[in-house]
């Protein structure tokens, strides 16, 4: 995931006020992380949400829609409910008139549509690797970074590098998905070994 967002993390280093070792100093201080763990929007954010989400839609879903479909219809089946199930935002954004009622709801369509995506990338996850952490960690870190800022890159005053690593990190991403999801790299416990390896055909259901 951090491949993808390799454009939007170097438009955050380069508009970042601090050098690297400022950087590393404020990463490893124990203070900082008191201050994240005593924050419940940060906790919520990047470790409550990101743990209970992948637990429920991906550990505890996907295992059982796989038997009754296949790998490639879970994949994309399992993000419908998990995009359904943050449309509780449209609700706290009309009932405190956080817009209008257009705008909410297409942003509330643009949100389904990308974190349908993002649940099919990390069910797609989960049934290669056979773990939850790889779910969880990109959920956190998505949590994090958020979607790009796509259209202040165009007056960015070096936005041709910025332009030049959004298109690396896609074409990274779509090369390396195969190959560092590789079942033999976690253990080789895909999804198909979660099931019941009675099964004649439990074999057909790895991807």
């Amino acid at each position: 995931m951090q491949i993808l967002f390799l454009g939007p993390l170097v438009q955050l280093s380069l508009d970042c006020p601090w050098g690297l070792l400022e950087g590393l100093k404020i990463a490893f201080d124990p203070h900082f992380w008191m201050l994240c763990f005593t924050d419940m929007r940060w906790l919520r954010n990047q470790v409550i949400a990101p743990l209970t989400e992948e637990l429920v839609f991906r550990a505890c879903m996907l295992p059982m829609l796989v038997p009754c479909t296949s790998p490639g219809t879970a994949i994309f089946t399992c993000p419908l409910f998990f995009g359904i199930a943050h449309f509780h935002h449209v609700i706290e954004q009309l009932r405190f008139r956080q817009g209008t009622v257009l705008s909410i709801f297409l942003s509330a369509a643009f949100q389904f549509s990308y974190t349908a995506v993002f649940g099919a990338y990390t069910a797609f996850i989960f049934l290669r690797t056979g773990h939850l952490i790889g779910p969880v960690l990109c959920h956190s870190f998505c949590n994090y970074i958020g979607f790009p800022a796509i259209f202040t890159v165009l007056d960015h005053p070096q936005r041709a590098t910025i332009v030049l690593f959004y298109g690396l990190g896609v074409v990274l991403f779509f090369l390396l998905l195969y190959p560092m999801t590789d079942p033999t790299l976690y253990g080789d416990i895909p999804i198909c070994y979660l099931l019941d390896k009675g099964s004649s055909d439990h074999r057909s259901l790895c991807l």
